[in-house]
């Protein structure tokens, strides 16, 4: 919900950075669903499909080669960068992060 604590962890990481950068930063949300109206991925991810099917994945490398493949007579071709960084569960805000919270 709004009110998660995911929200105030990642605007207490947002605000650390844009003080150690110097920076003010400014978000803008787009409206919820919005990405099921992207024409983009309407385009993209059927060939990215077509690419995958029959194949068992057994790796993130055979992942990244699949997709690296994926192409079209009109020219599509794909870039994959696999992220490696470790995601962090369990993390919490700083107990006055909230109030004093300047976003």
């Amino acid at each position: 919900g709004s009110n998660s604590s995911r929200h105030y962890i990642f605007k207490e990481d947002l605000q650390k950075t844009a003080n150690a950068l110097g920076l003010e930063i400014r978000i803008a949300h787009y409206p919820p669903y919005t990405s099921k109206y992207n024409p983009i991925e309407h385009r993209f991810f059927p060939h990215v499909t077509r690419a995958c099917e029959g194949v068992v994945f057994d790796s993130v490398e055979t992942v990244k080669t699949l997709i690296s493949r994926t192409s079209t007579s009109k020219g599509l071709t794909t870039i994959v960068h696999i992220l490696d960084k470790i995601y962090e569960t369990g993390r919490k805000y700083a107990a006055d992060f909230k109030e004093i919270m300047p976003i």
